[in-house]
């Protein structure tokens, strides 16, 4: 189990996820087409080299996701037991193809459950950055987590 239990965080604490991913084209068009999203700027070479960004622009919900997902690993793997909600999502910067995005966590919050006596809620502050450290995505996630056993 690579995650973390709910009393193994603590407030203020920081990972810099390990994996890395560069955005290819099919990352893009597959992510698109599966979640029926018909948006030339994602899809269309020539309506998008017309746009204001020139070139092809990812899919904001796949680098979302893509966030999340390199996160899940070191925060969560094994001791979820329900992400709770989303917030406060921005995408300050847009992600085009051939982008090597990385991601940061922060551990903003904690609270006990107050149904749950085994498990409580972990506020992490996730944060994608592309190859220049710039960010391009960051959101508040809330998770509900086991306790650990002992």
């Amino acid at each position: 189990m690579a995650g973390r239990c709910y009393d193994q965080w603590q407030v203020g604490d920081r990972l810099v996820h390990d994996i890395r991913r560069t955005v290819t084209e099919t990352d893009n068009l597959l992510f698109s087409t599966m979640t029926h999203n018909p948006q030339p700027l994602h899809l269309d070479a020539e309506a998008a080299r017309a746009s204001e960004f020139g070139q092809i622009l990812v899919n904001g919900t796949f680098t979302f996701a893509l966030m999340v997902g390199l996160s899940v690993g070191d925060t969560t793997l094994g001791t979820l037991v329900a992400n709770l909600g989303y917030d406060k999502l921005v995408m300050p910067r847009p992600v085009f193809l051939g982008d090597t995005l990385r991601a940061e966590s922060e551990v903003v919050e904690l609270r006990d459950s107050k149904s749950r006596p085994d498990a409580g809620l972990v506020t992490f502050r996730h944060v994608m950055l592309n190859q220049r450290d710039e960010t391009v995505c960051q959101c508040l996630r809330t998770a509900l987590l086991k306790r650990s056993l002992a």
